[in-house]
């Protein structure tokens, strides 16, 4: 139990201040609308600093990502029968925390009429910068792999500052590779925000684009596995 609950209010503060900040540089009328990328990526990194340091002191491993989560267990990293709690907790947790986004911001959604002025699903999941599904979900695989693969270097990240140091890498990522897709690198942070958006009474909200879904649903689960995979590889 103890695993569910790390992974779902870790994953849910991830989630609280990650689609704020995607929040904050789209709607209309906020502080930070028209941020530029270092700002996102900083933001972000944070966030699953946060979500890491909840999520270790509430008793999980601070995955707050299925493809950590299934890429560690396929190779013996971690315990098949912890999988589904961490699963529920992360992709629960992902929804609950989009929900506290939707009512911090209720009135900037409500002064931004349409999707030309910023209120898109980009404010919770991902979207590519050029749709191209197939490079789309490559940039997924090979950005989930360079993160997964170097936080299987890391030991135990959710003690001392290695939380930060996740976080960092996360910046690092989002920087290097993540311009492409946005950088999902996690199936819970995308679909679960992605669901919120779609059903929950957002003012003049646009298209949830679930057709895009599955590359942020599948090529962060492929990236994960090949990370662990090579890691098993070398070191066994």
């Amino acid at each position: 139990m103890s695993g569910f609950i790390g992974e779902f209010f870790g994953t849910m503060i991830l989630i609280v201040l990650g689609a704020g900040t995607g929040a904050s540089i789209n709607l209309n009328k906020t502080y930070a609308k028209g941020a530029n990328w270092t700002f996102v990526c900083v933001a972000w990194g944070m966030a699953v600093t946060m979500g890491v340091y909840v999520a270790g002191l509430l008793g999980s491993q601070g995955h707050l990502n299925p493809a950590v989560t299934i890429g560690f267990a396929v190779f013996g990293y971690f315990p098949w029968a912890e999988v589904v709690p961490y699963l529920l907790g992360q992709f629960l947790g992902a929804f609950v925390g989009a929900a506290l986004v939707v009512l911090q911001f209720y009135p900037h959604f409500k002064a931004t009429p349409d999707e030309a002025a910023g209120n898109t699903v980009g404010i919770f999941a991902t979207r590519p910068a050029i749709k191209s599904p197939v490079f789309n979900f490559i940039s997924e695989v090979i950005a989930t792999w360079a993160f997964v693969f170097i936080l299987l270097n890391l030991g135990n990240f959710t003690q001392g500052l290695k939380p930060f140091i996740v976080g960092l890498l996360i910046m690092v990522v989002g920087m290097g590779l993540g311009t492409t897709t946005g950088f999902a690198l996690n199936p819970a942070r995308d679909w679960g925000p992605r669901l919120a958006y779609t059903i929950l009474p957002i003012p003049n909200k646009g298209n949830a684009e679930w057709d895009y879904a599955w590359v942020p649903m599948c090529g962060p689960l492929v990236g994960g596995i090949l990370a662990a995979g090579l890691q098993y590889w070398i070191t066994y």
